[in-house]
């Protein structure tokens, strides 16, 4: 009797663990909604200022070897997350850890360029409040690097808790969180490139 009682309770803890694991993909989901909304806030802002530049600093001037290069690493840490979800499904912990490095590494260095990318426009007197058109950018791509810096802030932390406790079915619906974020953010970067910097120096 008291086997089958335990058999129940263990049962149902499984049940709700896995309830849990639901709702916080479902809640995830229910962000990135949100969060593209926010995006398409911005993205809207910026086509309609992209013009007033206030006889200034114009998308002309964008330096095309920067964000092509930041395109490049951005696209490159969406692959290797994915390789870091293959070593996971795979059950190898130390690869997973592996390419979860090199894919933070790869989004500090997007963030780094692009930080030397806006301190260099500011240097030129390109900044945040000179026109309406910086204003947008600023505020659209800036909002971007934040996401990217809290993406390899949230990935860092996740990389401490494999060390300590290895591939779990926690951990493994934290990985699988963290690489649809990843590549959420990578398609979103494609629009900017696409709308702010392509289109603006073509």
């Amino acid at each position: 009797m008291s086997q089958s009682i335990s058999a129940q309770s263990s049962g149902h803890g499984h049940d709700h663990g896995h309830d849990q694991g639901e709702l916080k993909v479902l809640g995830f989901w229910i962000f990135l909604v949100t969060d593209c909304l926010l995006f398409s806030t911005f993205f809207g802002a910026f086509a309609v200022l992209r013009g007033h530049t206030d006889g200034g600093f114009t998308a002309h001037d964008f330096d095309v070897t920067g964000f092509i290069l930041e395109t490049f690493i951005l696209l490159i840490s969406s692959f290797t997350s994915g390789l870091a979800v293959i070593s996971m499904h795979k059950g190898k912990k130390n690869s997973l850890i592996g390419w979860l490095i090199v894919t933070v590494l790869l989004g500090a260095s997007f963030v780094g360029l692009e930080i030397n990318e806006f301190a260099n426009m500011a240097e030129e007197g390109a900044t945040i409040s000179r026109s309406a058109f910086l204003t947008s950018f600023f505020s659209l791509v800036g909002l971007h690097g934040a996401h990217v810096s809290f993406g390899i802030m949230w990935m860092i932390g996740l990389i401490i808790q494999l060390a300590q406790r290895g591939i779990t079915s926690v951990t493994k619906n934290k990985i699988s969180i963290i690489s649809l974020y990843w590549h959420f953010l990578d398609a979103v970067w494609i629009f900017i490139f696409t709308v702010v910097y392509l289109m603006g120096v073509m």
